[in-house]
């Protein structure tokens, strides 16, 4: 459920985030504004490029998001990384957003990024959500142990060798 609400929050914030940039490069050029000698018209094309980068990013990540949802399923290795990345954006502008617009704005920011932050860590790589009632009932099969290997992480010492 976390998930779904994440990604219909993202594909939100995608048309704000266009429309927010399209704005700023609609008032850039026609007050002909310039940073610098920059050309109005570069630093329009700017913001417009880098609005539509955002959205695009967002929508994709929101898009996700409601596939993990609606699936029912952990996110594959490269969707997990673009949900990292997109948290870790959410952190970031929610630290900035403090002092340039307001508690309000981080507030809201901090919310996405707990959705975000929640969907990954209920879909470990494992697959589908742990739900407790299926933790209780699971123990060995009649009387058999299982036993899982535990493999050591790369440039982790192995096990000890046997003295001879």
């Amino acid at each position: 459920m976390a998930a779904v609400a994440a990604g219909v929050v993202l594909f939100a914030e995608a048309f704000g985030v266009f429309m927010l940039l399209m704005t700023v490069g609609i008032v850039v050029e026609n007050q002909s504004m310039s940073l610098d000698g920059l050309d109005p018209a570069v630093m329009s094309g700017g913001a417009l490029g880098f609005g539509i980068f955002s959205a695009v990013f967002l929508a994709g990540c929101g898009l996700v998001l409601l596939l993990v949802g609606v699936r029912d399923r952990a996110p594959a290795r490269f969707a997990r990384i673009l949900l990292v990345v997109v948290a870790v954006v959410h952190g970031v502008l929610g630290a900035l957003t403090v002092g340039l617009v307001g508690w309000e704005a981080f507030a809201v920011l901090m919310v996405v990024l707990a959705l975000i932050v929640f969907t990954l860590v209920a879909y470990g790589p494992g697959g589908r959500p742990q739900k407790p009632e299926a933790q209780q009932g699971a123990g060995p099969e009649q009387g058999e142990e299982r036993t899982q290997r535990q493999e050591p992480f790369p440039g982790e010492p192995g096990p000890k060798p046997a003295a001879s």
